[in-house]
This record gives C-alpha cells, sequence and structure tokens, in this order.
C-alpha cells in the first residue's frame, strides 16, 4: 500500500510540474502572440491589423488551420490536400522568386480566389478590409514575416503574338525542361514520376492535369501561369524555371500547354493546323 501511495504522489508531483511547464510555455507563447498580433499588411491604400482579423480566422478559417496556424486544425484528418502550415512562412502562390516570402497581394489574392482542387474555397465573400486583416493574421504566425521582407515580384512582359512557330517552340520547352516527366508527354499528369511526388512535408501530391481544363492553383490567365513556372510553387516539387528558361520561353510555354486544354482557344486551332504530335522524350 505504501509503495503505491509513493508511486500515486510521485505520479502527482510529475503531473504538476508537467502542468506548471505547459502554463509557463503558454505564458510564454502568449507574451509572443501579444508581440505579433501588431502585425501590420499593406495593399494598396489598405492597412490589414491581425488584431481585427481573430474572430475571422477563428469562424472561417480555424477548423482546417489550427489555432496556431500550423495546419492542424480538427479537420486536418479529412482534408487532402493538407492546410498550408502558416508557421513555415512558405506559399505556393506568390509572385516573388522562389524560397522568398510573398507581398501582402498575393496572399490577398490567394484568399479571395481560394485554391482550386483544395478544400480552400474563394473568400470572396469578404470585404476588402477583412481579407486585408486576414493577411496580416496569416503573416503573424510565423517568425519568417518579423525577420524577413518579401521578395521583390518577377515582372510578366506583355505576352507575344501566338503564332505556330511559338507553339513549337513552346513544345521544346516542354520536352527541355522534363515537364513530361510529372505531367505526362500530353499533360494527363501521368508522366513516370507522378506517383512518386511528395510535397516538402514528405506527402504525396498531383501533378496537375492540363487536360481537364481545370483552374490553376494560382489564377487562370497566360500571366498567371508564366508566373507559375519563374516563381515555382514552394512548398511542392514544381520548381522555378526563372534561372533557366528566357522570358520569351516561359511565354512559348504558356502557348504550348494551352493546347493541351479540353477548351477552344487560338492555340488549339494553330496546334490543329499543325497537325502537332505529343513529344517523343527520347527522340533528339
Amino acid at each position: 500500500m505504501r509503495t503505491q501511495s509513493l508511486k500515486w504522489s510521485l505520479g502527482m508531483v510529475a503531473v504538476a510540474v508537467l502542468a506548471l511547464s505547459s502554463f509557463s510555455g503558454a505564458q510564454i507563447t502568449k507574451a509572443e502572440e501579444d508581440s505579433r498580433m501588431g502585425m501590420e499588411s499593406h495593399i494598396g491604400k489598405l492597412t490589414g491589423h491581425a488584431k481585427d482579423a481573430k474572430g475571422d480566422y477563428r469562424r472561417y478559417c480555424v477548423g482546417c488551420h489550427g489555432d496556431e496556424g500550423d495546419g492542424n486544425g480538427e479537420n486536418e484528418p479529412w482534408v487532402d490536400p493538407k492546410p498550408r502550415d502558416f508557421e513555415l512562412g512558405v506559399f505556393k502562390c506568390r509572385s516573388t522568386p522562389t524560397g522568398t516570402l510573398p507581398i501582402d497581394e498575393d496572399l490577398f489574392d490567394t484568399i479571395a480566389r481560394g485554391l482550386d482542387r483544395s478544400n480552400m474555397p474563394p473568400w470572396n465573400t469578404f470585404t476588402k478590409q477583412q481579407r486585408a486583416d486576414l493577411v496580416a493574421y496569416v503573416k503573424h504566425f510565423s517568425p519568417r514575416f518579423v525577420s524577413e521582407k518579401p521578395g521583390t515580384p518577377i515582372p510578366v512582359p506583355p505576352a507575344p503574338e501566338i503564332t505556330a512557330d511559338r507553339i513549337k517552340a513552346g513544345q521544346e520547352v516542354f520536352k527541355k525542361m522534363e515537364c513530361w516527366k510529372c505531367h505526362g508527354v500530353e499533360g494527363r499528369a501521368n508522366g513516370p514520376s507522378a506517383s512518386t511526388l511528395t510535397d516538402d512535408q514528405s506527402r504525396a501530391i498531383q501533378a496537375f492535369d492540363f487536360t481537364e481544363g481545370a483552374r490553376f492553383k494560382c489564377g487562370v490567365s497566360d500571366a498567371d501561369l508564366y508566373k507559375i513556372f519563374m516563381t515555382g510553387l514552394d512548398g511542392t516539387p514544381m520548381p522555378s524555371f526563372a534561372d533557366n528558361i528566357k522570358p520569351e520561353e516561359a511565354w512559348e510555354l504558356v502557348f504550348y500547354l494551352r493546347t493541351l486544354e479540353p477548351i477552344k482557344s487560338k492555340e488549339k486551332e494553330v496546334a490543329k493546323g499543325l497537325n502537332l504530335k505529343p513529344i517523343t522524350p527520347n527522340a533528339p
């Protein structure tokens, strides 16, 4: 009995120590939280304040992204792809170079647009001020936004004319950059590497299927597609091509990829006139 009593007493001491440690940690975390609550965002003439978005975040975002912004909300087990971990400060949709922080406008646009083929809906019912406040709140989760500045946006030059030569050149870029290894020779997301793809947290991820006609994760326009090539989708296997292809080659690749989509377009008409065939990867 005395042995059991001693074990019980020691157990209670351990629990008390753990509770005290947790409480102390919570105090430190709260102090950091209070400090970061001063985070702001700046979108045009709008200034967002993290402290003003706490209610909206709790109501609309916490179920997936969690109280700590770590992507471990109560819905996380049933969500695929997994919610973004804001603590890392890593975002797919940016106008800035790979490895750098997005500008506030990037996050502002993502909140409104949502992420297609994910559980992140378009929150276009928010006012612009609400979105600006939420941008600041998202930023407050990551220490990167305290110690680093956003990258400088990569410029998007005006699109050249769509021509047969440019579409054929775009097909060569698709082959040279080995886009087919993930996306497949016909853009069906069935390339030889497709089944092995994982994100930066070693979770399975799918390549984009151009033949579905779905919206890209980071927009719908040709300029949006151009930016994806040049910025990459950080946190995913999609790299930046900024150091490997010239701006004109990126536009040629845009034009070629449009020929793989099921919707009518000038690019598809031109490709049909060329009788363009899928690439043969190992051919010279």
